[in-house]
């Protein structure tokens, strides 16, 4: 069956149903890939701080500000590492640190220490200075934490150091290190969370533009002019700007609206939204054609669950609906090919 992009829309609409099933077959389920990002530890890495950190304090059994310290200045990774002991944002952390220590942590501070040492772990720290205090009031509470265990709340409580590591305090985290649990691994999916949704949270706007970064991606090789519009932009001509305009504003000839959605919900949204472009491009005088080609490039499979939405899709762009796996055919199936220089 060929994709709706590649027949006239005569053909398609004598049988949508058949082009709305083979849109349906070409989207995939793109929250299973995430973009790793700057700032992305890699396995290797982290646990070369868990186990620097374990050997500096013999196990975990020698919880000390002398003892964490100099491993966390000289492989800054291990400050990573012990965060995730504690299970803590890097804001929770320093909420913590000012309430029960002498040295003020201001959450944005701790944030950015956080993240410097992900986006370079092996580069060493200073030992003296604001960030150093910083660094050891942090580790200071980590370790009274840890020695404390799990206090007291009520029955219809839990207390978020409630957990195997820390349950009974160093008790549970030496065990936890030497009962032959992966510790190292549990600590790392800790990093990225239930699993991977801290580091998912942390690269949204990546995942958000995977759909318009294959979009620009396939222009720019084409040596395509287009102009790409950011969120909230105006455009003249346009009661809500489009994602792509070819070659630019003042003579729109394409317009690619590039949308990711894994629930039907949202797709239903973007799909109305994609029709009112239509209405924008649409003349308004009987045989004349639109005043531009409309496309849409989509990926997700909340675009594959409500059939009368992807009709309205494919009618909407009179069949020119790309999904991720098939963008590659976008410049040779609509009147970009107009417009390419390479």
């Amino acid at each position: 069956m060929p994709f709706p992009f590649e027949v006239e829309f005569s053909e398609l609409s004598v049988d949508i149903d058949s082009y709305v099933d083979s849109v349906f077959e070409s989207l995939e389920t793109e929250f299973l890939i995430m973009p790793k990002g700057r700032g992305f530890v890699e396995y290797g890495t982290f646990d070369d701080g868990y186990e620097a950190l374990k050997s500096a304090t013999k196990g975990f059994s020698v919880m000390t500000v002398g003892a964490i310290a100099p491993v966390v200045f000289a492989q800054p990774i291990a400050f990573v590492v012990l965060r995730c002991i504690l299970g803590l944002t890097p804001p929770e952390w320093a909420s913590i640190a000012s309430q029960r220590g002498d040295v003020n942590c201001p959450q944005g501070a701790v944030r950015d220490i956080d993240r410097r040492i992900r986006l370079n772990p092996s580069r060493s720290l200073p030992k003296e200075g604001k960030t150093a205090d910083r660094i050891r009031a942090l580790i200071s509470v980590a370790c009274q934490t840890i020695r404390g265990g799990v206090p007291s709340v009520s029955e219809s409580s839990l207390h978020r150091f409630d957990k195997i590591d820390t349950k009974a305090g160093q008790v549970s985290l030496n065990s936890a290190a030497t009962l032959g649990i992966p510790y190292s691994m549990l600590l790392y999916e800790r990093l990225l969370g239930r699993p991977f949704a801290s580091h998912r949270d942390s690269v949204s706007e990546l995942v958000g533009d995977l759909v318009e970064t294959a979009v620009a991606s396939v222009l720019s090789r084409s040596k395509i002019s287009f102009q790409a519009t950011a969120n909230a932009e105006r455009l003249a001509g346009f009661d809500q700007a489009p994602d792509f305009v070819i070659p630019n504003e003042q003579n729109p000839q394409v317009v690619i609206e590039a949308k990711l959605s894994e629930d039907d919900g949202t797709a239903r949204d973007k799909v109305t939204r994609i029709n009112h472009l239509a209405s924008i491009a649409d003349s308004g005088e009987a045989h004349q054609p639109p005043r531009f080609e409309l496309v849409a490039c989509i990926a997700g499979r909340g675009f594959g669950v409500r059939r009368e939405d992807m009709k309205k899709l494919l009618i909407a762009t009179r069949g020119k609906v790309f999904a991720l796996q098939n963008i590659g055919a976008l410049v040779e199936h609509t009147r970009l090919r107009e417009y390419r220089a390479a």
